[in-house]
């Protein structure tokens, strides 16, 4: 499949797990693949290694999404190299595991930019450029089972992601005379690296993975599949939408069966 042969899509957060996995798709299926990463640049090589390996096109892009002038510069490093942003894949987010009495005004703040903040920004800036030179686009957030379902101690990002579904929604009315879409995957629990970090007890992951209805973690690759959907053709009456990927965990009762 080319679904997205010649169209230049950015993917924040792309040097790793779903991010990694959903730029390494678009690129198979012909988009050049703008692959921005905070930190990790080894892994951010590594993802446009496996795009280049199969003779797909991708480029790396440093940028704090949470730092003004680094999504600026985001931007316009990409379509400079690639040519016009049609598609954007906010997947790049903070998480902090504080309790609300403790988790800090600075804290908060540092998730809130990450994960708000820096998706506004960068959304506003790209759509601006979608509309200033007439050409239709998409934008998927990633948003989380946490918009809805709370656990404890994490206060300040299920805020954030609780944000970003309303912006989702709010997004798609202002762009959608611009032929614009902007719609939002909310993952349950996929077994990225993150989530195995913070879960090592293979005892405890069997219990987690019990009381999904699907009976197991997500991939990385399932989840990709939904962003990618969203950000197709086949999609193209999908707007302002919220899509669940948590094989039903979000419909579950509370407590035991």
């Amino acid at each position: 499949m080319t679904r997205f042969t010649d169209q230049t899509v950015i993917v924040t957060g792309a040097s790793r797990g779903i991010g990694a996995a959903t730029a390494i798709a678009f690129a198979a299926e012909g988009a050049r693949v703008a692959i921005n990463y905070r930190s990790d640049e080894s892994g951010a090589r590594e993802t446009a290694a496996r795009i280049d390996e199969a003779n797909g096109t991708a480029g790396i892009f440093r940028a704090d999404v949470g730092d003004v002038a680094d999504v600026d510069r985001l931007a316009s490093d990409v379509e400079e190299a690639f040519g016009p942003v049609s598609i954007l894949v906010n997947n790049a987010a903070m998480i902090d595991r504080s309790s609300f009495l403790d988790v800090t005004l600075e804290q908060f703040e540092a998730v809130w930019h990450a994960n708000v903040r820096g998706v506004f920004q960068l959304s506003q800036r790209v759509a601006a450029r979608m509309i200033e030179l007439d050409m239709p686009g998409v934008i998927v957030h990633l948003s989380s089972i946490l918009a809805r379902l709370a656990v404890p101690s994490r206060t300040a990002y299920i805020a954030s992601k609780g944000a970003i579904e309303g912006l989702t929604r709010a997004m798609a009315l202002d762009l959608a005379p611009h032929g614009i879409r902007v719609n939002a995957v909310a993952p349950g629990l996929i077994a990225t690296e993150a989530l195995l970090t913070g879960m090592p007890d293979p005892e405890i992951q069997a219990a987690v993975q019990s009381f999904i209805p699907g009976g197991r973690f997500g991939r990385p690759e399932e989840l990709m599949a939904a962003i990618l959907f969203a950000a197709s053709p086949e999609a193209s009456y999908l707007n302002g939408a919220v899509i669940p990927v948590d094989a039903g965990l979000g419909g579950r009762e509370a407590g035991p069966a």
